[in-house]
């Protein structure tokens, strides 16, 4: 890469790609840079990155929706959320840290343009669930738009939610417009200790089935716990299964106490509670994946049925160490093992393809996502829709090549 483009429009970005594109030249689609080091090295000579185009052009706090521009920091957008008592309810992961780069330095562009949601994604849904409108300039230097500000403004082929988890291959997003919720009044978490990754993800599994309304679920190994910043609870020395309620004052009280009193029954005893400053503490630190630092070993974002996550790390744990931490009811997994050539992949995606899911690398050194699959094999019709898409809004291939699958 030996220049770097900042355009503060989306006629100065199109007139950019269209140069790009006349000249040949392939393009590193950027934000901020913090999921850079994510998927395969590309190989580009310009970067474009959209961090000029900042600001909130819309935000109606009664209609519960915003527009942002794709360059606005993410601590911008949930800065003034806050200041209305509003949030983005996905609980979008921040990926920083466990990439080698600093908390807080993602774009609202990218967190669409890579789909990726936090634990509350059980009770809210993913991002994709949450935008209604995009506007971007595709791979032939074309501004194009789609959605509203509405839900029923979106009709047709659903343009918006489709270039979500894209990573910038398919279009540079420029504003994104979605929807927010108000704040609830105050939280509560349940923590179970001890109990096996079975015994977790059961017991998940049953909260979440519960009239309750459990808003995050997550299970720590006994290593990762001992990682966490709360000095009472990584002194424990033991796993830990967290059940997040979230609520009105008087409703949350109640909910943790029947909770409770639910999983008792089912012979779920030894746990703690956590108030509603340890509670916001606790979920900030996961939602960064503190425990899964940046370092010398690797780390996998493998999404299943949750019954079988347990299953899946067991046969992976029968090749190498590894270390789990099991979101969503145990339907995700941030799996941490040994740096080795070719990052474990064979033997993590065979136990993935026994058991059923998806499994994307993503921390390694580029070499090892040079030589692996980062993003999980496609199967033939899903390849065969998704070489029509990039036809359809990059047939020249210059946005990002290579960076998810190094056919296109």
């Amino acid at each position: 890469m030996y220049e770097t483009l900042k355009p503060a429009t989306a006629w100065e970005l199109a007139g950019m790609i269209a140069t790009c594109r006349e000249r040949r030249l392939p393009i590193d689609v950027s934000g901020a840079g913090s999921k850079r080091a994510i998927g395969r090295p590309m190989q580009t000579a310009v970067t474009v990155s959209t961090l000029s185009m900042r600001g909130i052009p819309l935000y109606e706090p009664s209609e519960l929706v915003m527009s942002a521009r794709a360059g606005t920091s993410l601590s911008q957008v949930e800065a003034e959320l806050a200041s209305r008592n509003q949030m983005l309810a996905f609980e979008p992961i921040d990926l920083g840290p466990a990439t080698g780069g600093a908390a807080g330095q993602q774009t609202i562009g990218g967190v669409f343009a890579a789909n990726l949601s936090g634990a509350r994604r059980i009770a809210a849904g993913a991002a994709r669930d949450h935008l209604l409108g995009i506007k971007g300039v595709n791979g032939r230097a074309e501004e194009f738009k789609s959605g509203g500000r509405v839900v029923k403004n979106v009709t047709g082929y659903d343009v918006a939610r489709g270039l979500t988890g894209s990573w910038g291959t398919l279009a540079v997003l420029t504003e994104v417009t979605f929807k927010v919720l108000p704040w609830p009044e105050d939280t509560a978490t349940i923590i179970f200790l001890g109990l096996t990754d079975e015994l977790a993800t059961e017991l998940m599994q049953t909260a979440v089935g519960t009239p309750f309304e459990v808003s995050g679920t997550v299970h720590l190994s006994a290593g990762l716990a001992g990682r966490l910043r709360h000095d009472g609870l990584k002194s424990l020395g033991t796993s830990l299964t967290a059940l997040r309620i979230e609520n009105f004052t008087p409703s949350v009280k109640y909910r943790r106490d029947s909770l409770r009193e639910h999983l008792k029954v089912a012979g779920f005893v030894k746990a703690v509670d956590l108030d509603a400053h340890d509670s916001i503490a606790f979920w900030n630190e996961l939602r960064q994946l503190s425990v899964l630092p940046h370092g010398q070993k690797l780390l996998w974002r493998i999404s299943t049925t949750p019954g079988k996550g347990p299953r899946i790390v067991a046969a992976v744990r029968r090749h190498m160490e590894a270390e789990a931490l099991y979101d969503w009811s145990g339907g995700l997994i941030w799996l941490e093992v040994p740096a080795t050539a070719d990052a474990g992949a064979a033997d993590i995606r065979r136990a993935v393809a026994t058991h059923g899911g998806h499994a994307t690398l993503i921390r390694a050194e580029s070499a090892v996502r040079a030589a692996v699959d980062v993003f999980h094999p496609m199967a033939p019709a899903v390849e065969q829709l998704s070489r029509r898409l990039k036809t359809a809004f990059d047939p020249d291939g210059i946005l990002n090549p290579g960076r998810m699958y190094t056919q296109f």
